[in-house]
């Protein structure tokens, strides 16, 4: 939530459409390879300095320097030079230049149609200039957001004041405070107790929640999608048709009811509905044991097979889904053993394709169809780069190059049906569901909206209302 202290030259809003920020407008060439973003004139900093663009260059370049490693910097590699440079082996970034000092051209190393999303992600957040003189320090909290950072206490609180020199108008609050309360009933009798205004609804107090506060509920399907990842290139599982029998032996609608609230929409392809690109008319695999066992003895496993399937136990309601799956799986003679590490250990193994099958969840970086097909499936992103299914096809990774050359967004939609439907025939993931997030606000919060992605929220109309 340090994020509400800062802004990137552009920004999502609560439904995830992207919008001008620090950048008041910006122009691309024809063939989607080079930027101009203009800054936004009058910005200024919480300590007063103005925003330009030399700080607009200097901060993308503190994230990419080796020297301090600041995050994530992987949405700024599309910018030529930039990945040698954060690998040290070049002294600059030719792809970021001043046009003088009210404008920032971006040359990248091939077209990107969808760049100016990655520069509303966090790592692309615009610090003033110059960084502390120690580059391993970070910075504090000094930004052009609608919130001035005030105090941090590690495990409990973050506490916010109003900029009211916000370039965006002043927010309507005068002070917000982010509590961090791990444990989910705790939350709750929180939010019970008034000391709370918003929250995420437990899994576990779905039914009660819907039943006796209606009102105070907020629902929006999330950029989201839980799967099971299937490694394409191990044993049985290498067969598509092996695959497809698990996506009809596996009652999906079942699950999601009984295990995980109903909270979710059952997929039929890779992209959550919330997002251009996706097909909810698609038709899907149906539950049907007699078909998948009929899918597995012409792949030639009529009498089943061996499998492991991992899972974090510090996802309880993932790893209920991964013991439904396992008993329902039981059932077409595919004899799965549950394989439980914590997070960490289980994402390395799947990194490494040293998982048969391994329950996931995958978030949005940004609001985009690009986001749930080239991570996941393109053949370059193999383990560490998303696509733990070790999914390859020529002409799946043909059709998403082209979709990110493609700058007409009606053109670039049509590619991402035509991928993820090309995908979801090859089965790369037994599909479960794009979740639904299930939020309660308090009667007196008002002008707050659930956000479809973490960074599209910045609470500048929420207030309180006298009760």
């Amino acid at each position: 939530m340090v994020t509400l202290a800062y802004d990137g030259l552009t920004q999502f809003d609560a439904d995830g459409r992207l919008l001008p920020a620090l950048a008041d407008r910006w122009t691309a060439s024809p063939d989607g390879k080079r930027y101009v973003f203009h800054v936004r004139p009058g910005v200024r900093f919480h300590d007063g300095t103005s925003l330009t663009a030399t700080a607009v260059r200097a901060s993308l370049l503190r994230v990419l320097s080796p020297a301090t490693k600041g995050g994530r910097p992987w949405p700024l590699y599309p910018i030529a030079g930039a990945e040698a440079y954060a690998a040290g082996s070049a002294a600059d970034v030719r792809g970021i230049t001043l046009l003088g000092d009210t404008a920032v051209a971006f040359t990248l190393s091939e077209p990107l149609a969808i760049f100016p999303k990655f520069l509303a992600m966090p790592v692309a957040s615009i610090v003033p200039n110059p960084p502390p003189a120690d580059p391993g320090q970070p910075l504090p909290p000094v930004g052009t957001g609608a919130w001035r950072f005030v105090a941090w206490q590690h495990d409990d609180y973050l506490r916010f004041a109003r900029n009211p020199d916000y370039w965006g108008g002043a927010p309507a609050g005068e002070t917000l405070a982010v509590r961090i309360i791990p444990e989910p009933l705790t939350r709750a009798a929180e939010f019970e107790a008034g000391r709370l205004s918003v929250i995420e609804v437990p899994f576990g107090e779905t039914a009660r929640w819907r039943r006796e506060r209606p009102a105070q509920l907020v629902e929006k399907p999330a950029l989201r999608v839980v799967y099971v990842a299937l490694n394409n290139r191990r044993g049985p599982l290498r067969d598509p048709r092996v695959r497809q029998a698990f996506n009809r032996a596996v009652n999906v609608p079942e699950i999601l009811a009984t295990v995980y609230g109903g909270r979710g929409i059952p997929a039929r392809g890779a992209i959550p509905p919330g997002l251009a690109g996706s097909d909810t008319a698609r038709r899907g695999y149906a539950y049907d044991p007699a078909a998948a066992r009929g899918l597995l003895a012409a792949a030639g496993y009529a009498t089943g097979m061996d499998l492991r399937l991992w899972r974090t136990g510090t996802n309880i309601e993932l790893s209920r889904v991964a013991q439904a799956i396992q008993s329902q799986l039981a059932k077409v003679d595919v004899r799965v053993e549950l394989v439980e590490r914590d997070a960490s250990s289980q994402r390395e193994a799947a990194r490494k394709g040293e998982t048969d099958m391994v329950i996931l969840d995958w978030w949005a970086d940004y609001p985009d169809g690009d986001n749930f097909l080239y991570p996941l499936f393109y053949s370059g992103s193999f383990g560490p780069g998303g696509n733990y299914a070790f999914y390859a096809d020529s002409i799946t990774d043909s059709l998403i190059l082209r979709a990110r050359r493609t700058t007409d967004d009606a053109a670039r939609t049509a590619l991402y049906r035509r991928i993820d439907e090309r995908v979801y025939q090859a089965a790369p993931w037994l599909y479960l569901w794009f979740p639904t997030d299930l939020w309660a606000r308090r009667p007196e919060l008002v002008g707050w909206d659930l956000p479809v992605i973490f960074n599209g929220q910045r609470w500048t109309a929420a207030r309180l209302t006298p009760r």
